[in-house]
């Protein structure tokens, strides 16, 4: 490099050449100083600085005494790096080190009181179900968006969903979100994409059923279990489950509702299914990365009077005795287990109910708590008109 320069080739020319950067070529221009080349010492130097300086044993002693007796007697509480630097005697001792040599001091003695925040790997994906966690089966997540009116016209809700794996979103501005809406909606999606393993939602009550009752199946969850989709519950007043479409969620009223001025409930319908076209035309190659789905039966119609049968799932949060209620039912799940998570299995009509912990630290864990009892009751297995 140093003989290609002294032969007239520019400076970023040779650094071109030989692959390197502009200022490593005029380094060791500068290290070769008009010299001949084979007089020039070109062994490169360590990085590290030769000398290191670091404060006197003494001092370090002195700062940690001073720190102790801060801590005992100082009538502010305070015996941090500041408090040591403030209190410093100075006709004793001399001039103090400064704050941030203090405070690396007690850094390094191991002599603070705080903790580093330990960020723990987020859990896979659908954590709390194992067969999601590990890949081979999806869940679709619905919600409902609310809140919004246009100008001059009725209020807006908006049903939305995604896939947790395959992505897929999904968006039905209308007029309300009813029962009978969502049904429609969920049996178009899943005709056009196919039948997930899952199907999860929050504790509305379109989505769960009527909840002054107990043992209230709605017909959400008998649609989806005609179809042999495990309908799951999130937990009360936990967004965290529906982390992904609550981010969809702001999303399509960044891209669609804020984007334009709708002069009616047609033309949002219409801006929002381009919006949802793209979308899945961009998420293409997760999609096809996503666990298969199942094919929608062709000759199949909903039947809200056949008696449930299946099993459903709710995420649940157990209370200070560690009972959760259910079904409109309270549970003693286990007396050690305190305001902590809990997956309810539950099987329809006659089967137990299972309770299995769960941890976000340790999503693999996901041991059995108990086992109990419970049969849906005869006059519940058929739907009522309040259902």
């Amino acid at each position: 490099m140093v003989e290609a320069v002294n032969a007239g080739t520019p400076v970023r020319a040779v650094a071109r050449q030989f692959g390197v950067s502009r200022p490593t070529v005029e380094r060791w221009v500068a290290r070769a100083a008009k010299q001949r080349l084979d007089r020039v010492d070109w062994t490169d130097g360590a990085s590290i600085p030769h000398r290191i300086h670091r404060t006197a044993p003494e001092i370090e002693a002195q700062v940690l005494a001073l720190r102790r007796d801060l801590r005992e007697r100082s009538a502010l509480g305070e015996y941090g790096a500041v408090a040591i630097h403030r209190e410093w005697p100075v006709a004793t001792w001399g001039p103090p080190a400064a704050v941030r040599t203090i405070g690396r001091i007690l850094e390094r003695c191991g002599a603070l009181d705080g903790q580093h925040r330990v960020r723990r790997p987020a859990p896979p994906r659908g954590w709390y179900l194992p067969a999601v966690a590990r890949g081979t089966a999806d869940c679709d997540c619905f919600d409902i968006i609310e809140g919004l009116v246009l100008q001059g016209g009725p209020e807006v809700e908006v049903l939305t969903g995604i896939a947790v794996h395959a992505g897929l979103p999904d968006a039905w501005p209308g007029v309300g979100v009813t029962t009978a809406g969502v049904l429609r909606a969920l049996q178009g999606r899943w005709r056009g994409l196919g039948l997930p393993a899952f199907a999860q939602f929050d504790n509305d009550l379109c989505f769960q059923g009527a909840h002054h009752l107990p043992d209230v199946i709605g017909r959400i969850v008998r649609l989806c279990l005609q179809l042999g989709c495990v309908p799951v519950f999130t937990p009360l007043k936990d967004p965290s489950f529906q982390a992904a479409l609550e981010n969809f969620n702001g999303r399509w009223q960044t891209k669609v509702w804020h984007r334009f001025h709708h002069d009616s409930l047609s033309v949002l319908q219409a801006r929002s299914r381009a919006y949802i076209t793209a979308a899945r035309q961009r998420g293409n190659t997760r999609a096809a990365d996503a666990p298969p789905r199942r094919p929608f039966p062709g000759a199949w119609e909903f039947d809200p009077s056949v008696p449930p049968r299946g099993r459903l799932i709710y995420l649940r949060r157990t209370d200070a005795q560690g009972a959760l209620s259910l079904l409109g039912h309270v549970f003693a799940v286990d007396r050690h287990w305190l305001h902590r998570l809990v997956r309810a299995e539950v099987t329809l009509p006659g089967g137990p109910i299972r309770f299995f912990r769960l941890r976000r630290r340790d999503p693999e864990n996901q041991p059995l708590l108990r086992e109990t009892h419970y049969e849906l009751p005869e006059r519940r297995r058929s739907l009522k008109r309040w259902y």
